[in-house]
Order: C-alpha cells, then sequence, then structure tokens
C-alpha cells in the first residue's frame, strides 16, 4: 500500500465512525447533537487560527486566495460539490433512506480535505514515507465524524471517498513535485489551508455562508507563487 496507507487508514476511520455516530444517532436529542455540532464547530476554528500562524508570506497567501477563488468560482466547484450531494441524496431518498444526506456530505468533506493536516499529512507520507500526522489526523476524523453522523446521518460516510481520492493525489504526487516542495511551500499551503478551515467553521456556526470548495484550489497555488515571492 506504501504511501497510501495513511490515506486509506483515514478513510476507515470516517466510515468507523460514522457507524458509531448512526447508533449514537438514535440516543442523542436533535437540541443536543446541535449543541455538540456547534462546540466542534468551535475546535475546527482554533485548529484553524493555529495553522494559519505557520504563515510566513502574507503575500503570498493573499494572492493565492485571490487567484484560487477566481479558479473555484470559474470551475463553478461550489456548486457541483452541492449538485453532486443533493444527486446522491436523491439516490437515497429512492432507496428509503432519507435525513440531511447531502449536508452531512459536503460539509465532511471540506472538513476533512481542506484541512492543514490533510495536505500536510499526504505530503509527508508521499515524500517520507511517514504517516504519523494522517494518523493523528485519522482520530480527530473519526470522532468529528461520530458527532455529525449522529446529527446529519449516513452522508458523512461518502466523504470518505474524496477523502481517498484528495490525499491519495496529494501524497502519489508528492515524490514528483518533491524539488519544488520546499519547508517555505508547504508553510504556505498549511496556512491557506487553515485559513479555509476558519471559513468552514463559521459556516458551521450559522455566522456566514462562504463557498468555501470554491476557494480550494487556493491551496495549490504556493507551489508557483513562491517560486517569484
Amino acid at each position: 500500500m506504501g504511501v497510501l496507507t495513511g490515506t486509506v487508514v483515514n478513510a476507515l476511520g470516517i466510515l468507523a465512525g460514522t457507524a458509531v455516530g448512526l447508533l449514537l444517532g438514535r440516543l442523542i436529542p436533535e437540541k443536543l447533537g446541535d449543541a455538540v455540532t456547534k462546540g466542534v464547530a468551535l475546535c475546527v476554528f482554533y485548529i484553524g487560527v493555529s495553522g494559519m500562524l505557520a504563515d510566513e508570506n502574507t503575500l503570498v497567501m493573499i494572492v493565492s486566495m485571490v487567484l484560487g477563488v477566481l479558479v473555484g468560482e470559474l470551475l463553478r466547484l461550489d456548486d457541483r460539490l452541492n449538485a453532486l450531494g443533493a444527486g446522491i441524496e436523491r439516490r437515497f431518498a429512492a432507496h428509503g433512506i432519507r435525513g440531511r444526506v447531502s449536508e452531512g456530505f459536503v460539509t465532511a468533506s471540506l472538513l476533512f480535505c481542506v484541512g492543514a493536516m490533510a495536505i500536510v499529512g499526504a505530503l509527508e507520507s508521499g515524500l517520507t514515507g511517514s504517516h504519523e500526522t494522517l494518523f493523528a489526523k485519522t482520530v480527530l476524523d473519526t470522532v468529528s465524524s461520530v458527532v455529525y453522523a449522529s446529527a446529519m446521518g449516513f452522508g458523512v460516510a461518502i466523504s470518505a471517498i474524496p477523502v481517498l481520492l484528495y490525499q491519495g493525489v496529494i501524497a502519489l504526487g508528492a515524490s514528483l513535485l518533491s524539488p519544488v516542495l520546499t519547508d517555505v511551500v508547504i508553510a504556505e499551503m498549511k496556512a491557506v489551508g487553515s485559513l479555509l478551515i476558519v471559513a468552514l467553521s463559521l459556516n458551521m456556526l450559522g455566522l456566514t455562508k462562504i463557498k468555501v470548495m470554491n476557494a480550494v484550489p487556493a491551496v495549490f497555488f504556493p507551489i508557483l507563487l513562491c517560486t517569484f515571492m
């Protein structure tokens, strides 16, 4: 399995957490589940702010965000992700499975994919063969899956697929890009990803409706920008 070990374990953790959450969801009142969700959102906010402190060149972050959002808006990534989630929800509804499938899928996919640990962990797996960061992320994602599955249902489990694809591609591509992935580049990618995590946490708290998916391409622009800035 090699460089994909950490990513596969991460996806399995999400599935396991979802299974536990679905079982507990029947026992946890909706009001209590919402309260716990808000508590996790605050923790996500803290993780995002902490990761942003890795930034070493604010200009790189700003330009990355501007270019990333432009690309995301042109490609309508947020609309496509939500459409995919809605399509999945309709398919499950046709088989008698109802609930917040789309919301669970979209929220969990963004939470598990755009964070600093997803990027740094996948890079670590690809560059060094070490999976410690992704194993630590697995613990966090598993706990989050329990909480979100209890509140949003089965859609959280489907987020394991984009996690496999996203982190897997980064890990496999890391060896090819190793000459340009310096410590500075990785730090900037982490900072941009953490900024997106902050935006996601604000959405989770109901304070904003930021289209976070449209900004995801920004995470990869530091690879280019750090060469010139």
